[in-house]
């Protein structure tokens, strides 16, 4: 497994929530529904994302934001414009003083807006819980990300455009993976952009001597590694390794490995039934309770409190 394609195991959509929107100008929406990652795609027209903290960016058609919660922003035709929307946690819609809008601004299949004929057209899709996203991916991503439409060429958009009005048996699993595609689709492309505030772990696979140890504790996070060990398969001396791995990571080879090891436990404990037990033996501890005993260090609550949170 190589770097991206463990950063992007995570994603996995359980019915998502995902919406066509239709708007004219003047519009505004308030985003406060506190969920882990949002996707915006333009398809016409053009939008501000205006985050609470730092500078509202504008999205041309064929942009892709993503969002990272859950910090509440807005989505709106221009900064200047005043919400008229406020949507809430479960995806409830109401005005700024809290009245229902969701039946108002029905307009059919997976679509909503203030005007059927709209000059915007956005596709949102959300994650709605945690566990749908891998905690290695969040903490990858800054809390705004935009790709530009030039920068890539991919037609998963006009595909999940086709897709999101259609009302047929299967739908929200159809909905669900093009929802996972585009998210990788858009990370891929943006991770290979020097702007992108990559991890310096991810950055760090290009070089030949600690690519080789960090591909090493991808492919195998169970392994009882040594710093000796990876050195020895990295070619070059203990020493070496550590003060090399250290400068380009930004921390020692085993503290990357405790946390690397955790983060997979945490996924697991959010995406599978596994016990404690076979998820500790899975990334590399020898007991139930040398797993918990660590995650509590790192998370502050117990795996099956984890589990249950």
């Amino acid at each position: 497994m190589d770097a991206l394609a463990g950063l992007l195991d995570g994603p996995r959509a359980r019915g998502a929530f995902l919406l066509r929107s239709l708007l004219t100008p003047p519009w505004s929406l308030r985003i406060q529904d506190q969920a882990p990652l949002t996707l915006v795609a333009m398809v016409r027209g053009q939008a501000w994302v205006v985050p609470d903290r730092g500078e509202a960016v504008r999205l041309r058609p064929g942009d892709v934001a993503i969002m990272r919660g859950p910090d509440p922003y807005t989505v709106a035709d221009d900064p200047a414009t005043p919400p008229q929307v406020v949507i809430q946690p479960g995806q409830h819609c109401t005005t700024p003083r809290g009245e229902p809008l969701a039946q108002a601004m029905d307009l059919g299949v997976r679509t909503w807006g203030n005007s059927p004929d709209g000059s915007t057209m956005m596709i949102t899709g959300t994650y709605q819980m945690r566990g749908e996203i891998s905690r290695r991916l969040l903490a990858a991503l800054p809390a705004l990300l935009v790709l530009p439409g030039d920068a890539w060429d991919c037609p998963l958009i006009p595909l999940l455009g086709d897709e999101i009005v259609k009302d047929e048996p299967g739908q929200e699993a159809v909905l669900d993976r093009l929802l996972d595609l585009l998210l990788i689709a858009v990370l891929r492309a943006w991770f290979s952009r020097p702007e992108a505030e990559a991890p310096a772990w991810y950055r760090a696979q290009s070089d030949p001597v600690v690519g080789r140890a960090l591909r090493m504790l991808h492919n195998n996070p169970a392994h009882p590694w040594t710093v000796a060990a990876l050195a020895a398969g990295s070619g070059v001396s203990r020493a070496s390794l550590a003060r090399r791995f250290t400068e380009l990571v930004g921390e020692p080879p085993m503290t990357f490995l405790t946390g690397w090891r955790l983060a997979m436990a945490a996924d697991l404990l959010r995406e599978t039934d596994a016990t404690v037990g076979a998820v500790a033996r899975q990334v590399g501890y020898g007991s139930p309770f040398a797993l918990s005993a660590a995650f509590k260090r790192v998370f502050g609550v117990s795996p099956q409190e984890y589990r249950a949170g």
